[in-house]
């Protein structure tokens, strides 16, 4: 809204109770046009800005229900306030789930409808600028942690982000390799520009070719029209190619030569095209290893390679956790009330850094949102996390988090032998006498490490 009057639509197929409603409101340097039934109100919203409406819920052919209802369906913004003179509390509960502001009875009194007014036109007035201030913000999410780690990687983003670079992004699936592409883009000179992103695993191979450089009408059965291929829908901004390292050999030859040319040839056509687009490329597989398997080819991988960033996994930045955690958990709340009065004791956030996270942020998201729901109260504790999170890990996993979380050798000897009895105890069904003859130690040491270790079943 403006600094324009505002303008109030009233609708109601009574011209007598429009007039009274109308002079109220000028009275009060409002602008106001009418409307007598559903259609009409369509009509002049096609060529009308509305800020506000009174709409009668009783009118000939479409009433205020259904009038709502398409009002919402067609995206107008605009706040409703119902009026009418067969008021009951089961249409004011209907209409306010239809998203009406406010509920008013015939005859309306005076104060109580301005007042209304008032209210429903300044939350629209705040709704708008709203929508303002976020239309102005990057729409990309924010990168959360303050681990030795993530500040590198935020510092490389900043310093490279300004460069036409080409960057490739390792890590596993769910560290949030394409948000590290995304901030690349929104910080550089092209972020006016196209981001676009191609899943190299989720493409056939045979449409591959197509997707990246496009193709020319009747290329091939199927080709009625020309398309335009992702690197010329990225021209002049940034192409991101995520699973590098599933691309076939033909393809990855193809994008070798559009990157050494700044070209690209459509299928089915022969002419050249010039395109201006930064690669970035992200990969959860080890590059290095599929060239010496003869899966990759090594000169793609020196053109893409020339800025390396590698995300770490969460078990590898493991004091990231709580922030991630709380901002999801305020994401949710956001989005939904449900999750408004939930939050995270200190206890249950250290509970989730215990955790493992084979599936990263990605896991760490859909565990915070299922605790969000599922935990007995508002306060989320180590209890709801251990009950709700737990996820297997593989004997190398707990090893290598061993190695992460201990600094000292005789800190990393204890919780190797700790492990190692727990192991034990499992396979031999917590029968401890058997335990102990299975790993040729004394019953009574047993349980003296037993004791010292804390291990109950």
């Amino acid at each position: 809204m403006s600094n324009r009057e505002p303008t109030i639509m009233v609708t109601d197929d009574e011209k007598s109770i429009r007039n009274s409603l109308r002079e109220i409101l000028e009275f009060e340097d409002y602008r106001v046009i009418e409307a007598e039934s559903g259609d009409q109100i369509f009509e002049i919203l096609s060529d009308e800005s509305v800020d506000l409406m009174l709409l009668d819920i009783k009118m000939k052919g479409m009433d205020g229900i259904e009038v709502l209802t398409r009002l919402k369906e067609e995206n107008y913004r605009f706040p409703v306030i119902m009026i009418s003179g067969h008021g009951n509390i089961e249409i004011a509960v209907e209409a306010t789930k239809k998203g009406a502001f406010d509920f008013i009875q015939k005859p309306p009194d005076l104060n109580r409808l301005l007042v209304s007014v008032r209210n429903a036109l300044d939350q629209q007035r705040l709704s708008e600028e709203n929508r303002n201030i976020r239309s102005q913000l990057p729409e990309v999410p924010e990168i959360i942690g303050e681990s030795p780690a993530i500040k590198k990687i935020k510092k490389t983003i900043d310093k490279v982000a300004k460069t036409n670079s080409r960057v490739l992004v390792t890590g596993e699936n769910g560290t949030g390799k394409e948000l590290v592409a995304r901030w690349i883009h929104e910080k550089s000179q092209r972020s006016s520009g196209a981001f676009v992103e191609v899943n190299c695993a989720a493409i056939p191979t045979e449409l591959l070719e197509s997707e990246l450089f496009g193709h020319e009408k009747g290329a091939f059965t199927g080709a009625h029209d020309q398309r335009i291929g992702k690197f010329e829908q990225g021209d002049g901004g940034t192409l991101f190619l995520d699973e590098i390292g599933d691309m076939s050999a033909d393809a990855q030859a193809k994008v070798l030569r559009a990157l050494q040319e700044s070209a690209i040839i459509r299928v089915g056509g022969s002419k050249k095209i010039s395109v201006d687009v930064r690669v970035i490329a992200a990969t959860n597989k080890d590059l290095i290893e599929e060239i010496e398997a003869g899966n990759f080819r090594e000169d793609l991988y020196h053109r893409l390679n020339v800025i390396p960033i590698h995300v770490p996994p969460l078990r590898k930045r493991r004091e990231d956790i709580p922030a991630l955690a709380k901002r999801w958990l305020n994401h949710l709340a956001e989005e939904d009330v449900l999750f408004s009065a939930v939050s995270f004791s200190d206890e249950g956030l250290e509970a989730l850094k215990q955790q493992h996270w084979s599936g990263n942020v990605r896991e760490l998201q859909n565990a915070v949102e299922r605790l969000g729901l599922l935990a007995e109260d508002d306060i989320i504790g180590a209890e709801d996390v251990e009950s709700m999170t737990r996820t297997p890990k593989k004997k190398s996993d707990q090893t290598d988090d061993l190695l992460d979380q201990k600094t000292t050798f005789q800190g990393f000897k204890e919780s190797a032998e700790r492990l190692f009895l727990l192991r034990k105890l499992e396979e031999n069904d917590w029968n401890i006498s058997q335990t102990a003859e299975a790993i040729d130690i004394q019953r009574s040491h047993m349980y003296n490490k037993m004791k010292k270790y804390n291990i109950e079943r």
